[in-house]
Protein backbone atom coordinates (compact mmCIF):
# COMPACT_ATOMS: atom_id res chain seq x y z
CA UNK A 1 0.00 0.00 0.00
CA UNK A 2 1.71 3.27 -1.00
CA UNK A 3 1.33 6.13 1.26
CA UNK A 4 3.33 8.86 2.32
CA UNK A 5 4.65 8.36 5.97
CA UNK A 6 4.60 10.91 8.75
CA UNK A 7 7.62 9.34 9.99
CA UNK A 8 9.39 10.06 6.44
CA UNK A 9 8.56 14.04 6.30
CA UNK A 10 9.95 14.39 9.70
CA UNK A 11 13.37 12.51 8.75
CA UNK A 12 13.74 14.51 5.73
CA UNK A 13 13.24 17.94 7.52
CA UNK A 14 10.10 18.84 5.67
CA UNK A 15 8.19 19.16 9.35
CA UNK A 16 10.38 22.13 10.59
CA UNK A 17 8.39 25.15 10.76
CA UNK A 18 5.29 23.66 9.40
CA UNK A 19 1.84 23.34 11.03
CA UNK A 20 0.83 19.89 11.83
CA UNK A 21 -2.68 18.74 12.26
CA UNK A 22 -3.28 15.31 13.91
CA UNK A 23 -5.93 13.24 13.84
CA UNK A 24 -5.64 10.86 16.87
CA UNK A 25 -8.29 8.45 18.21
CA UNK A 26 -8.40 9.51 21.64
CA UNK A 27 -12.11 8.06 22.59
CA UNK A 28 -10.97 6.85 26.27
CA UNK A 29 -13.11 5.20 28.45
CA UNK A 30 -14.43 7.31 31.67
CA UNK A 31 -16.31 7.19 35.03
CA UNK A 32 -19.39 8.93 35.91
CA UNK A 33 -17.10 11.88 37.26
CA UNK A 34 -15.35 11.67 33.68
CA UNK A 35 -12.51 10.65 35.59
CA UNK A 36 -9.92 7.79 32.54
CA UNK A 37 -10.54 5.09 33.51
CA UNK A 38 -8.24 3.03 30.65
CA UNK A 39 -5.74 5.12 28.50
CA UNK A 40 -4.27 2.74 26.23
CA UNK A 41 -5.21 5.37 23.59
CA UNK A 42 -4.01 8.21 24.63
CA UNK A 43 -0.53 6.77 25.18
CA UNK A 44 -0.60 5.22 21.96
CA UNK A 45 -0.80 8.99 20.28
CA UNK A 46 2.48 9.91 21.84
CA UNK A 47 4.53 8.79 19.56
CA UNK A 48 3.08 10.72 16.53
CA UNK A 49 3.09 13.50 18.53
CA UNK A 50 6.52 13.76 19.93
CA UNK A 51 7.90 12.90 16.56
CA UNK A 52 5.97 16.60 15.44
CA UNK A 53 7.07 18.58 18.22
CA UNK A 54 10.79 17.22 17.91
CA UNK A 55 10.73 17.91 13.85
CA UNK A 56 10.30 21.42 15.19
CA UNK A 57 6.23 21.37 14.09
CA UNK A 58 3.32 23.38 15.28
CA UNK A 59 1.59 20.67 16.51
CA UNK A 60 -2.48 20.77 16.39
CA UNK A 61 -4.43 17.53 17.65
CA UNK A 62 -7.86 16.48 18.03
CA UNK A 63 -10.25 13.61 18.49
CA UNK A 64 -13.89 12.43 18.82
CA UNK A 65 -14.76 11.81 22.37
CA UNK A 66 -18.43 9.68 22.80
CA UNK A 67 -21.13 10.55 20.90
CA UNK A 68 -21.35 14.37 20.94
CA UNK A 69 -24.65 16.11 19.42
CA UNK A 70 -22.88 18.09 16.83
CA UNK A 71 -23.39 21.85 17.46
CA UNK A 72 -24.48 20.78 20.88
CA UNK A 73 -21.41 21.13 23.11
CA UNK A 74 -21.96 19.54 26.94
CA UNK A 75 -19.17 19.34 29.47
CA UNK A 76 -19.34 15.46 29.42
CA UNK A 77 -18.49 15.60 25.87
CA UNK A 78 -15.24 17.48 26.50
CA UNK A 79 -11.79 16.57 26.11
CA UNK A 80 -10.25 18.33 29.01
CA UNK A 81 -9.11 14.92 31.08
CA UNK A 82 -7.45 13.83 27.94
CA UNK A 83 -6.00 17.30 27.98
CA UNK A 84 -4.70 16.73 31.24
CA UNK A 85 -3.35 12.81 30.67
CA UNK A 86 -1.53 14.10 27.80
CA UNK A 87 0.44 17.01 29.69
CA UNK A 88 1.48 14.46 31.76
CA UNK A 89 2.82 12.01 29.41
CA UNK A 90 4.33 14.56 27.29
CA UNK A 91 5.69 16.09 30.09
CA UNK A 92 4.32 19.72 28.68
CA UNK A 93 1.01 21.86 29.10
CA UNK A 94 -1.15 20.62 26.16
CA UNK A 95 -3.66 23.62 26.35
CA UNK A 96 -7.08 23.19 25.46
CA UNK A 97 -8.87 25.38 22.01
CA UNK A 98 -12.63 25.53 21.72
CA UNK A 99 -14.24 26.67 18.62
CA UNK A 100 -11.02 26.37 16.87
CA UNK A 101 -12.42 25.74 13.32
CA UNK A 102 -11.48 29.41 11.94
CA UNK A 103 -8.12 29.25 13.08
CA UNK A 104 -5.73 28.18 15.77
CA UNK A 105 -2.93 30.37 17.39
CA UNK A 106 0.37 27.43 17.92
CA UNK A 107 3.61 28.24 17.48
CA UNK A 108 6.48 25.26 16.13
CA UNK A 109 7.82 23.56 19.18
CA UNK A 110 4.39 23.74 20.75
CA UNK A 111 1.19 21.21 21.03
CA UNK A 112 -2.77 22.49 21.33
CA UNK A 113 -5.68 19.99 21.48
CA UNK A 114 -8.22 20.90 19.77
CA UNK A 115 -11.64 20.24 21.24
CA UNK A 116 -13.66 17.44 20.38
CA UNK A 117 -13.93 17.42 16.38
CA UNK A 118 -17.53 15.69 16.86
CA UNK A 119 -18.99 18.76 17.95
CA UNK A 120 -18.42 20.46 14.86
CA UNK A 121 -21.31 20.90 12.57
CA UNK A 122 -20.96 18.65 9.81
CA UNK A 123 -18.18 16.43 10.39
CA UNK A 124 -19.85 13.09 10.99
CA UNK A 125 -21.31 13.48 6.84
CA UNK A 126 -17.83 14.93 5.75
CA UNK A 127 -19.31 18.24 4.89
CA UNK A 128 -16.59 19.77 1.91
CA UNK A 129 -17.02 23.38 3.45
CA UNK A 130 -15.93 22.06 6.47
CA UNK A 131 -12.92 19.81 5.34
CA UNK A 132 -11.67 22.88 3.54
CA UNK A 133 -12.09 25.37 6.57
CA UNK A 134 -9.55 22.75 8.34
CA UNK A 135 -7.23 22.06 6.02
CA UNK A 136 -6.67 26.21 6.20
CA UNK A 137 -5.45 25.36 9.06
CA UNK A 138 -2.53 23.46 8.29
CA UNK A 139 0.76 22.45 6.11
CA UNK A 140 0.49 18.73 6.68
CA UNK A 141 -2.42 16.43 7.88
CA UNK A 142 -1.64 13.37 9.75
CA UNK A 143 -4.06 10.36 10.20
CA UNK A 144 -2.44 8.57 13.23
CA UNK A 145 -6.83 7.14 14.37
CA UNK A 146 -6.75 3.48 12.83
CA UNK A 147 -10.01 3.22 14.82
CA UNK A 148 -11.50 5.76 13.12
CA UNK A 149 -10.68 4.68 9.57
CA UNK A 150 -13.34 3.17 8.62
CA UNK A 151 -15.36 6.33 8.73
CA UNK A 152 -15.35 8.98 5.69
CA UNK A 153 -15.68 11.81 8.14
CA UNK A 154 -14.68 15.53 8.25
CA UNK A 155 -11.02 15.10 10.73
CA UNK A 156 -10.53 11.46 8.66
CA UNK A 157 -11.24 12.28 5.27
CA UNK A 158 -12.30 15.39 3.83
CA UNK A 159 -9.17 17.39 5.74
CA UNK A 160 -7.61 14.79 3.43
CA UNK A 161 -8.63 15.74 0.44
CA UNK A 162 -8.17 19.25 0.96
CA UNK A 163 -4.62 19.73 3.38
CA UNK A 164 -1.31 20.44 0.92
CA UNK A 165 0.31 17.29 2.25
CA UNK A 166 -1.59 14.42 3.97
CA UNK A 167 -0.07 11.49 5.29
CA UNK A 168 0.18 8.35 7.79
CA UNK A 169 1.20 8.91 11.35
CA UNK A 170 3.26 5.99 12.95
CA UNK A 171 0.23 4.39 14.78
CA UNK A 172 -1.59 3.93 11.46
CA UNK A 173 1.29 3.26 9.13
CA UNK A 174 2.01 0.41 11.94
CA UNK A 175 -1.57 -1.07 11.26
CA UNK A 176 -1.20 -0.89 7.56
CA UNK A 177 2.01 -2.66 7.69
CA UNK A 178 0.38 -5.49 9.59
CA UNK A 179 -2.64 -5.81 7.85
CA UNK A 180 -0.30 -6.04 4.19
CA UNK A 181 1.77 -8.43 6.46
CA UNK A 182 -0.95 -11.06 7.36
CA UNK A 183 -3.92 -10.62 4.40
CA UNK A 184 -1.94 -9.43 1.10
CA UNK A 185 1.51 -10.67 1.68
CA UNK A 186 0.89 -13.63 3.98
CA UNK A 187 3.53 -16.54 4.90
CA UNK A 188 1.38 -19.53 4.46
CA UNK A 189 -0.65 -21.18 5.76
CA UNK A 190 -2.67 -18.62 6.85
CA UNK A 191 -4.97 -19.49 10.06
CA UNK A 192 -7.87 -17.40 10.94
CA UNK A 193 -9.40 -17.39 14.29
CA UNK A 194 -13.46 -16.12 14.03
CA UNK A 195 -15.49 -15.88 16.82
CA UNK A 196 -18.56 -14.24 18.34
CA UNK A 197 -21.98 -14.32 19.18
CA UNK A 198 -23.47 -14.43 15.81
CA UNK A 199 -22.74 -15.61 12.51
CA UNK A 200 -24.74 -12.88 11.03
CA UNK A 201 -22.43 -10.25 12.18
CA UNK A 202 -19.26 -11.88 10.78
CA UNK A 203 -20.96 -13.53 7.36
CA UNK A 204 -19.05 -11.44 5.20
CA UNK A 205 -15.58 -12.08 7.05
CA UNK A 206 -16.32 -15.51 7.28
CA UNK A 207 -17.27 -15.67 2.94
CA UNK A 208 -14.51 -13.35 2.24
CA UNK A 209 -11.32 -15.23 4.61
CA UNK A 210 -12.94 -18.32 2.96
CA UNK A 211 -11.36 -17.39 -0.53
CA UNK A 212 -8.14 -16.49 0.93
CA UNK A 213 -7.16 -18.88 4.32
CA UNK A 214 -5.68 -21.92 4.61
CA UNK A 215 -7.85 -23.26 8.00
CA UNK A 216 -10.72 -20.85 9.50
CA UNK A 217 -11.13 -21.62 12.80
CA UNK A 218 -14.68 -20.52 14.41
CA UNK A 219 -15.69 -20.51 17.55
CA UNK A 220 -18.76 -19.25 19.86
CA UNK A 221 -22.13 -19.06 18.60
CA UNK A 222 -20.64 -18.76 15.22
CA UNK A 223 -19.25 -22.59 15.81
CA UNK A 224 -22.57 -23.25 17.18
CA UNK A 225 -24.36 -22.72 13.76
CA UNK A 226 -21.78 -24.60 11.68
CA UNK A 227 -22.09 -27.12 14.06
CA UNK A 228 -25.53 -27.39 12.71
CA UNK A 229 -24.33 -27.36 9.22
CA UNK A 230 -22.54 -30.33 9.98
CA UNK A 231 -25.65 -32.16 11.55
CA UNK A 232 -24.46 -32.12 14.86
CA UNK A 233 -26.45 -31.36 18.26
CA UNK A 234 -26.64 -28.09 20.09
CA UNK A 235 -29.16 -28.48 22.41
CA UNK A 236 -30.20 -24.96 23.74
CA UNK A 237 -27.01 -23.08 22.53
CA UNK A 238 -26.75 -20.03 21.07
CA UNK A 239 -26.99 -20.47 17.03
CA UNK A 240 -28.32 -18.68 13.50
CA UNK A 241 -30.43 -21.61 11.68
CA UNK A 242 -31.66 -19.47 9.12
CA UNK A 243 -28.10 -19.00 8.32
CA UNK A 244 -26.95 -23.02 8.17
CA UNK A 245 -26.46 -22.81 3.98
CA UNK A 246 -24.37 -19.65 4.88
CA UNK A 247 -22.15 -21.49 7.04
CA UNK A 248 -22.34 -24.56 4.76
CA UNK A 249 -21.62 -22.39 2.04
CA UNK A 250 -18.29 -21.37 3.44
CA UNK A 251 -17.39 -24.71 4.44
CA UNK A 252 -18.02 -25.87 0.95
CA UNK A 253 -15.47 -22.95 -0.27
CA UNK A 254 -13.01 -23.92 2.07
CA UNK A 255 -13.17 -27.56 0.59
CA UNK A 256 -13.02 -26.80 -3.20
CA UNK A 257 -9.73 -25.24 -2.35
CA UNK A 258 -8.49 -28.20 0.20
CA UNK A 259 -9.06 -25.93 3.44
CA UNK A 260 -10.76 -26.64 5.99
CA UNK A 261 -13.02 -25.27 8.89
CA UNK A 262 -12.59 -27.43 11.75
CA UNK A 263 -15.84 -28.78 13.41
CA UNK A 264 -15.68 -29.10 17.41
CA UNK A 265 -15.81 -32.97 17.97
CA UNK A 266 -15.96 -32.16 21.59
CA UNK A 267 -17.48 -29.58 23.91
CA UNK A 268 -17.85 -28.07 27.27
CA UNK A 269 -21.31 -27.52 27.88
CA UNK A 270 -24.19 -26.50 30.68
CA UNK A 271 -27.92 -26.22 32.18
CA UNK A 272 -27.50 -22.43 32.47
CA UNK A 273 -25.53 -19.91 31.17
CA UNK A 274 -23.85 -18.40 34.69
CA UNK A 275 -20.46 -17.90 36.45
CA UNK A 276 -20.78 -20.27 39.08
CA UNK A 277 -22.83 -22.76 36.18
CA UNK A 278 -21.42 -26.75 36.74
CA UNK A 279 -19.11 -27.55 33.38
CA UNK A 280 -19.36 -30.55 31.35
CA UNK A 281 -17.25 -31.91 28.74
CA UNK A 282 -18.69 -34.34 26.46
CA UNK A 283 -18.52 -35.40 22.67
CA UNK A 284 -20.13 -33.19 20.05
CA UNK A 285 -22.14 -35.69 19.17
CA UNK A 286 -23.89 -36.19 22.30
CA UNK A 287 -25.40 -32.64 23.56
CA UNK A 288 -28.60 -32.88 25.12
CA UNK A 289 -31.22 -30.55 24.40
CA UNK A 290 -31.37 -29.26 27.39
CA UNK A 291 -27.43 -28.24 27.24
CA UNK A 292 -25.26 -24.71 26.16
CA UNK A 293 -22.57 -25.26 24.23
CA UNK A 294 -20.03 -22.77 26.15
CA UNK A 295 -16.73 -23.81 25.10
CA UNK A 296 -15.22 -25.60 22.69
CA UNK A 297 -13.45 -29.41 24.29
CA UNK A 298 -9.91 -29.70 25.28
CA UNK A 299 -9.12 -32.54 22.34
CA UNK A 300 -10.24 -30.24 20.04
CA UNK A 301 -8.81 -27.09 21.54
CA UNK A 302 -5.32 -29.32 21.39
CA UNK A 303 -6.19 -30.07 17.59
CA UNK A 304 -6.45 -26.54 17.01
CA UNK A 305 -3.50 -25.86 18.80
CA UNK A 306 -1.03 -28.19 16.70
CA UNK A 307 -2.55 -26.04 13.50
CA UNK A 308 -1.86 -22.82 14.98
CA UNK A 309 1.92 -23.83 15.86
CA UNK A 310 2.50 -25.23 12.49
CA UNK A 311 0.92 -21.65 10.63
CA UNK A 312 2.96 -18.94 8.92
CA UNK A 313 0.31 -16.20 9.77
CA UNK A 314 -2.47 -15.76 11.94
CA UNK A 315 -5.59 -14.02 12.38
CA UNK A 316 -7.28 -14.03 15.28
CA UNK A 317 -10.87 -11.96 16.22
CA UNK A 318 -12.47 -13.08 19.05
CA UNK A 319 -12.21 -15.95 21.72
CA UNK A 320 -13.55 -19.06 21.11
CA UNK A 321 -15.97 -19.53 24.27
CA UNK A 322 -17.52 -17.51 27.79
CA UNK A 323 -13.85 -17.18 28.45
CA UNK A 324 -14.95 -14.59 30.93
CA UNK A 325 -16.09 -17.31 33.32
CA UNK A 326 -13.23 -19.60 34.13
CA UNK A 327 -14.84 -22.96 33.69
CA UNK A 328 -15.62 -22.22 29.77
CA UNK A 329 -12.11 -20.32 29.56
CA UNK A 330 -9.62 -23.04 29.15
CA UNK A 331 -9.84 -23.78 25.21
CA UNK A 332 -9.43 -19.75 24.42
CA UNK A 333 -6.65 -19.84 26.42
CA UNK A 334 -5.34 -22.44 24.86
CA UNK A 335 -5.51 -21.11 21.89
CA UNK A 336 -3.89 -17.94 23.36
CA UNK A 337 -0.73 -19.47 24.57
CA UNK A 338 -0.27 -21.93 21.16
CA UNK A 339 -0.38 -18.56 19.15
CA UNK A 340 2.03 -17.04 21.47
CA UNK A 341 4.11 -20.05 21.22
CA UNK A 342 4.00 -20.24 17.50
CA UNK A 343 6.77 -18.72 15.57
CA UNK A 344 3.90 -17.07 12.89
CA UNK A 345 3.32 -13.63 12.36
CA UNK A 346 -0.02 -12.92 14.24
CA UNK A 347 -2.41 -9.97 14.09
CA UNK A 348 -5.02 -10.02 16.77
CA UNK A 349 -8.13 -7.37 16.92
CA UNK A 350 -11.19 -6.46 18.48
CA UNK A 351 -12.35 -5.61 22.20
CA UNK A 352 -12.59 -9.43 23.52
CA UNK A 353 -9.71 -10.81 22.01
CA UNK A 354 -7.43 -7.76 23.38
CA UNK A 355 -9.34 -8.52 26.88
CA UNK A 356 -8.20 -11.79 26.47
CA UNK A 357 -4.72 -11.49 25.34
CA UNK A 358 -4.55 -9.09 28.64
CA UNK A 359 -6.05 -11.84 30.64
CA UNK A 360 -3.50 -14.76 29.72
CA UNK A 361 -0.40 -12.34 29.48
CA UNK A 362 1.02 -12.80 25.87
CA UNK A 363 0.74 -9.19 24.98
CA UNK A 364 4.37 -9.64 24.36
CA UNK A 365 4.35 -12.54 22.22
CA UNK A 366 1.53 -11.20 19.81
CA UNK A 367 2.97 -10.38 16.40
CA UNK A 368 0.87 -6.79 15.87
CA UNK A 369 -2.20 -6.23 18.07
CA UNK A 370 -4.35 -4.15 16.24
CA UNK A 371 -6.02 -0.66 17.65
CA UNK A 372 -9.39 -0.72 16.05
CA UNK A 373 -12.30 -3.02 16.60
CA UNK A 374 -14.72 -1.62 13.71
CA UNK A 375 -12.00 -0.91 11.36
CA UNK A 376 -10.38 -4.46 11.99
CA UNK A 377 -13.29 -6.26 10.99
CA UNK A 378 -13.91 -4.07 7.99
CA UNK A 379 -10.24 -4.97 6.76
CA UNK A 380 -11.02 -8.48 7.25
CA UNK A 381 -14.18 -8.08 5.40
CA UNK A 382 -11.92 -7.18 2.28
CA UNK A 383 -13.14 -3.57 2.37
CA UNK A 384 -10.84 -0.96 1.83
CA UNK A 385 -11.10 1.41 4.75
CA UNK A 386 -11.61 5.29 3.52
CA UNK A 387 -8.83 6.67 5.39
CA UNK A 388 -6.60 4.13 3.37
CA UNK A 389 -8.08 5.05 0.31
CA UNK A 390 -7.57 8.87 0.41
CA UNK A 391 -4.06 8.73 1.74
CA UNK A 392 -2.93 6.78 -1.13
CA UNK A 393 -4.65 8.88 -3.85
CA UNK A 394 -2.92 11.63 -2.35
CA UNK A 395 0.23 9.88 -2.47
CA UNK A 396 0.41 9.62 -6.16
CA UNK A 397 -0.59 13.41 -6.00
CA UNK A 398 1.96 14.22 -4.18
CA UNK A 399 5.25 16.20 -5.68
Amino acid sequence: MQILRFSDLCANGQARGQRVFIRADLNVPQDDAGRITEDTRIRASVPCIQMALDAGAAVMVTSHLGRPTEGEFRPEDSLAPVAQRLSELLGRDVPLVAHWVDGVSVQPGQVVLLENCRVNQGEKKNNPELAQKMAKLCDIYVNDAFGTAHRAEGTTYGIAEYARTACAGPLLAAEIDAITKALAQPKRPLVAIVAGSKVSTKLTILQSLASKVDGLIVGGGIANTFMLAAGLPIGKSLAEPDLVDEAKAVIAAMAARGAEVPIPTDVVVAKNFAADAAATVKPATEVAEDELILDIGPETAARLAVQLKAAGTIVWNGPVGVFEFDQFAKSTETIARAIAASSAFSIAGGGDTLAAIAKYGITSQVGYISTGGGAFLEVLEGKTLPAFDILQRRAKMQP
